[in-house]
């Protein structure tokens, strides 16, 4: 079962051209009110990190604390060796040393778990808000992403805005611990301490060169990784055609050739964060020598107690950790940087509804209006030079069964598309109930519409949320049974391991056919007046085709039902035909009216050797 939202079909082959390019987003459904991204929803670290203040402020507090305990140790060992010369008693140096080191670590390990709180649940806001923001995209613009692409925002690139969390405290603690190591250092000898300055100096402009291009690098593994998991989502998803042709080498090769992009970059990536640990220890060792050095020839000159140059080293070795945080640190920031550019350029995207959209006020119906009616409407989809609809006119009862006919590539999908608003029109108008199609809100114009697609679209949830979809009501237990009787789904569910309430897709999925059934029987219980349906009859028998037109002429008896078919045996009793042809309606009437005046219309009849009457 997929979850993604229904397909026009003949937009498939225009939205799949447009994959690499940004302009879907120019003819989607984006409301007239629409501002496209709203800056509210960008993802500013800052802001994230601080949604919590209490917990932040309680983790960097304690983290100071143990930062604390950690500069006090050195000085402690000083003391220590200090008393040893003096042969004075070490207990309760020793005591208090012990004290300060338990005391440090407890404070480091509880401010290390509020912060794993603070980061998870900032993950938990920026995973659900890209996901809600994925999902209210126009359908152009999200093929034109691709679904692996999308998929890597909430995966990989939440999993490098996670290490931000521990960084953004990280860095400025691991540089407070510099600072005041370097005071204190000073204090016990300024000599040493400039020697360790000049080293550090040298040390952090190397880094920092090496951090730059890392920025840049974790970009292009993150886009690396977003084409390998559309291509092979994609692959999965073609998984049965892929098996029948024997394509398992075809598929697999083109993979590997994206997984082997991914691996030089992510190669040059390699070399380049190998680099700094290695800068950082010839920097480090350089540091310890000099001050070895210069700490040794100040010790034989007196200028220096033993006890105060064991202090020094310790405090040097302290530094080397903090230091080396401070550059890992920054190159996992850059990561994380380069992770938010990507999530903001997925929520920059404009929605299909406006933010003042739901402000507006929902038309009432006009009695006895036409349930739709284009006026010379033209459509081009994104990346295709050809339009799929051209100057196309014709209107619907406001009951009734009206079929839309014609050969493939008609453009019959794109005028479904059309009304329920998945594209916007280049030119012309359409309007449903009485009101141009844009005047209405897009929740208020969709909760008027059914719509079954041509993959029978079910959501990876139960068989009875399935068939409750877009109810502004729950249905009763009868109303469901009625509606499966009515579509020869009843013994179907009843299989089902736990019948209404299987989760239906992976072990408990459905059949071509049951998915159709069971997205007519959604249509059947549907609260909306328009029911649209695209090619509804393609997987069904000839006696489930008979249960099909039954519960077509049960809708049309109160709603307008509008049919693209291909099979002409299901809707030539409709009371209206629209007859289209490359991308323009060529004749509309009765199906005896067409087949005498309309010579396209009779060869399409007369191809599927359906009987003249």
């Amino acid at each position: 079962m997929s979850s993604a939202s229904p397909a026009p079909s003949e937009s498939s082959a225009s939205s799949a051209a447009s994959a690499s390019s940004a302009q879907p987003a120019a003819r989607t459904a984006v409301q007239p009110d629409g501002t496209g991204g709203d800056a509210r929803t960008q993802v500013r670290l800052r802001h994230e990190l601080t949604a919590d203040p209490a917990r932040l402020t309680c983790a960097l507090l304690l983290a100071v604390a143990a930062t604390g305990g950690t500069l006090a140790l050195p000085l402690l060992v000083r003391r220590i060796i200090t008393d040893f010369s003096a042969h004075r008693a070490l207990g309760t140096d020793v005591a208090l040393m012990c004290v300060v080191a338990v005391c440090g670590a407890l404070a480091q390990a509880v401010a290390g778990m509020l912060l794993a709180r603070i980061g998870e649940r900032m993950t938990y806001r920026l995973r659900t808000r890209i996901m809600e923001h994925a999902l209210r995209l126009p359908l152009p613009v999200v093929r034109a992403q691709g679904t692996g692409e999308l998929t890597a925002r909430i995966t990989s690139d939440a999993l490098l805005l996670r290490e931000v969390v521990d960084v953004a405290t990280q860095l400025p603690l691991a540089g407070l611990t510099v600072v005041a190591t370097l005071f204190v250092m000073v204090w016990i000898d300024w000599v040493l301490t400039l020697v360790t300055v000049l080293a550090l100096a040298v040390l952090s402009v190397l880094v920092l060169l090496i951090l730059r291009r890392m920025k840049v690098n974790v970009g292009a593994q993150q886009d690396a990784v977003g084409r390998v998991a559309q291509r092979f989502t994609a692959s999965l998803e073609a998984l049965a055609t892929v098996k029948a042709y024997r394509a398992e080498p075809v598929a697999a090769a083109a993979l590997a050739g994206d997984a082997d992009r991914l691996r030089a970059i992510a190669l040059q990536g390699g070399r380049l964060s190998t680099l700094v640990p290695a800068v950082l220890t010839l920097g480090n060792q350089f540091a310890m020598i000099s001050v070895i050095l210069t700490g040794g020839a100040r010790l034989a000159s007196g200028d220096l107690e033993v006890a105060a140059f064991a202090a020094f080293l310790l405090y040097l070795l302290q530094t080397v950790p903090s230091v080396s945080t401070l550059a890992t640190g920054f190159g996992r920031l850059q990561g994380g940087l380069a992770a938010r550019d990507r999530c903001n350029d997925l929520l920059a995207l404009p929605l299909e509804a406006g933010p003042h959209d739901a402000d507006r006020p929902v038309p009432v119906p006009v009695p006895g209006a036409p349930a739709v009616e284009f006026r010379s409407v033209s459509c081009t989809h994104s990346g295709s030079d050809h339009p799929a609809l051209r100057d196309v006119s014709f209107t619907t009862a406001p009951t009734g069964l009206t079929a839309v006919v014609g050969p493939s590539g008609a453009g019959k999908s794109t005028a479904l598309a059309l009304i329920d608003r998945f594209v916007q029109p280049d030119a012309g108008s359409i309007r449903v109930l009485g009101h141009d199609s844009r005047v209405w809100p897009l929740e208020a114009l969709r909760a008027r519409i059914a719509y079954v697609d041509q993959a029978f679209t079910l959501l990876e949830a139960t068989a009875r949320e399935n068939l409750q979809l877009g109810r502004t009501r729950p249905a009763s237990d009868d109303e469901l049974a009625a509606a499966l009787a009515a579509v020869g789904l009843t013994e179907d569910v009843a299989r089902l391991p736990y019948g209404l309430d299987t989760v239906l897709g992976r072990a408990s999925d459905l059949s071509g056919g049951q998915r159709q059934r069971m997205a007519l029987a959604r249509a059947l219980l549907s609260d909306a007046g328009i029911v649209l349906l695209d090619e509804p009859t393609s997987q069904l028998d000839g006696l489930n085709e008979q249960r099909f037109r039954a519960v077509v002429d049960t809708l049309a008896l109160t709603r307008a039902v509008i049919v693209v078919a291909h099979r002409l045996s299901t809707v030539q009793h409709a009371r209206h035909v629209v007859m289209m042809s490359q991308g323009t309606v060529v004749d509309a009437g009765e199906h005896d009216t067409l087949l005498s005046r309309c010579l396209p219309y009779r060869e399409l009849v007369a191809s599927q050797a359906l009987p003249v009457r």
